[in-house]
């Protein structure tokens, strides 16, 4: 072997070591996530997370929990997350955020979705949170109005509008008032259909059919995203016009959607983390919201339940699925 051949390869030898070293000193960080269940929306989370570098078995370990839609499991599913002493707690819905909150003090709490953070005793305000969740709001109140609004738009004759919701969620009743005040306001009549658990659906499923209302509002919450498929599925079935909160659902085959950017938010709730495993306080960072709201309708169920769209209507949609 010729000489500089020699040291070089001498001296990638003797570097060996020192990188290794360097490799086992690099902090690893764990993530904890505690949802409903499984979420795609989690993969803008993921993703996120990858472009700032984490990369999840490597310098990241991430310890999913998921309580499969039982409300009473979120106590003992965050106690375990702090008990395995996690960086940061992702939750995506407020009964996870309260008991992961009621867990720990000191843990960081992210929340890519906060339905009413300040309200809810997530929270001190907007601007600073002051205790140890934050994340990304969703001004559900204005959001779920919206929808019912643009629900009477699009199908005029409609006066009975049955509305789905978990009951479960203690956020969920802040939301009721606005969307009580708004079917006042254009004169239509609600019936409400709780549910808790997920064997709460085929009940409330049959109380629709029973009471045949004219159409459907769906309020956001995370048990509903994640049933999202069988709610559509029925309303398909009974040929009710009706109206979600996220996009996903008019993608699958409901009538209309109005929201904002679900995977866009997790992506986005990624940055938080970021900040935070680098040293920010979460009482610091502001609670942000989202500036963009999407308007999906899908007109080939349109057509198949009998209805037209107004033209002022579809010229605002933001997609139009055909």
């Amino acid at each position: 072997m010729k000489r500089r051949e020699f040291l070089a390869a001498l001296s990638g030898t003797a570097a060996w070591p020192v990188m290794a070293r360097a490799q086992q000193g690099r902090k690893v960080f764990r993530l904890g996530v505690l949802t409903v269940g499984p979420d795609r929306n989690l993969d803008g989370l993921f993703q996120g997370l990858r472009d700032l570098g984490y990369v999840d078995g490597q310098n990241l370990i991430i310890e999913r929990r998921y309580s499969g839609g039982q409300a009473d499991r979120w106590s003992d599913l965050a106690n375990e997350l702090v008990g395995l002493k996690v960086d940061v707690i992702v939750v995506n819905t407020t009964p996870a955020a309260l008991a992961a909150k009621k867990a720990t003090s000191t843990i960081p709490i992210v929340f890519p979705t906060a339905f009413d953070p300040v309200g809810a005793g997530l929270a001190d305000s907007l601007a600073k949170p002051g205790g140890n969740v934050t994340g990304l709001g969703l001004l559900i109140p204005e959001m779920n109005a919206k929808g019912l609004a643009l629900l009477k738009e699009a199908v005029p004759p409609l006066t009975e509008v049955a509305v789905l919701w978990n009951a479960a969620n203690p956020a969920n009743f802040i939301v009721w008032r606005d969307v009580e005040a708004t079917a006042r306001a254009i004169g239509l009549a609600l019936h409400p259909q709780e549910v808790r658990e997920p064997k709460d659906f085929d009940a409330a499923f049959a109380a629709i059919t029973q009471q045949r209302p004219g159409g459907l509002l769906v309020l956001v919450d995370a048990l509903l995203n994640q049933y999202k498929s069988q709610i559509v599925d029925f309303t398909i079935h009974k040929q009710l016009p009706a109206v979600f909160p996220f996009r996903e659902f008019a993608e699958l085959g409901g009538l209309m959607s109005y929201g904002p950017n679900l995977p866009e938010m997790f992506r986005m709730a990624a940055t938080y983390v970021d900040k935070i495993l680098k040293g920010a306080k979460p009482a610091d960072l502001p609670i942000e919201q989202p500036t963009k709201f999407e308007l999906v309708i899908n007109l080939k169920t349109a057509k198949a339940l009998g209805l037209d769209v107004p033209p002022t209507l579809l010229a605002r949609a933001d997609e139009v699925i055909e």
